[in-house]
């Protein structure tokens, strides 16, 4: 009787033992079908980032990078039967069980290694040789799911500086944080001073005489005035012009024109007001 209940009892033991092993298995098998899952979902996340990256380079004129060699650097890799620096020996041919020069039988050891390394005059330890076969230790194995959390977290980094690197590059490299109306005013009535400052070079000249009083007058209502126009548009088409994006921002050439056609003759004109006042 006493045998027939323990029989019983083990063979309850070995079935919730079985039971807690199917589990285990079960969830094995689904913690690894997810970590599938989340492989297939990244390796597509990447791919995804991986040709946004090649858009922004081909967008601001950098070349893809090449693919990698197909092999890795087999420089330091030896092939069976070569030989092996420092592995040489010294005087003729040993092997297992040679003799020595002196005479005396070889010390025990394991064949191809030699004899067990013993003291050398003065306590000094002869090193073992680099083909001794001792076994390196083995790396730790890095967990799936901490790699993946990772992954995880790099790719979302990569969405992140992607998306700043968009915000960046549809803006214009020329004040960008401006709007495109006081952006555009900026740009004109700089080309528009940088036009009063060759009108004031040519008042000089025609003072000294260099310049007739003529082709000042000319220079200051016509000349001028359309050439500060002309570099304003040209730069607002060059620097005004985002990396990203085909839209041509809007370069308000009237507002130019009135602009650059008021600033160098009223410039002018202030300029022989204050010239009378002062003489």
């Amino acid at each position: 009787m006493s045998t027939f209940s323990e029989y019983a009892a083990l063979a309850r033991q070995l079935a919730d033992q079985r039971r807690e092993t199917d589990q285990d298995a079960a969830a094995e098998a689904g913690r690894r079908r997810a970590m599938h899952a989340t492989l297939d979902q990244l390796t597509r996340r990447l791919a995804v980032q991986s040709h946004r990256l090649g858009q922004l380079g081909h967008a601001i004129g950098l070349p893809a990078d090449p693919p990698p060699a197909a092999g890795g650097d087999r420089s330091g890799t030896t092939t069976p039967g070569s030989s092996t620096p420092g592995a040489t020996s010294s005087g003729g041919t040993s092997g297992a069980g040679a003799v020595p020069d002196g005479g005396a039988a070889a010390a025990p050891g394991r064949p191809g290694v030699g004899a067990y390394p013993s003291g050398a005059p003065g306590g000094a330890v002869v090193a073992l040789p680099a083909a001794a076969g001792v076994p390196t230790p083995r790396a730790a194995v890095a967990d799936p799911a901490a790699e993946l959390a990772e992954a995880r977290r790099l790719a979302d980094e990569t969405d992140r500086l992607v998306q700043v690197t968009e915000a960046v590059a549809r803006q214009p490299p020329l004040l960008p944080t401006w709007s495109p109306l006081a952006r555009a005013l900026a740009v004109y009535t700089g080309c528009a001073a940088a036009g009063v400052v060759l009108m004031l070079i040519m008042v000089v000249a025609a003072d000294l005489a260099v310049v007739g009083l003529g082709a000042l007058y000319a220079a200051t209502c016509a000349g001028l005035p359309v050439l500060s126009f002309v570099a304003g548009y040209l730069v607002l088409g060059r620097w005004g012009r985002p990396a990203l994006g085909s839209d041509q921002p809007p370069r308000f050439v009237p507002l130019g024109f009135v602009t650059c056609v008021l600033l160098v003759p009223l410039a002018y004109c202030g300029y022989l007001l204050l010239f009378r006042l002062v003489r």
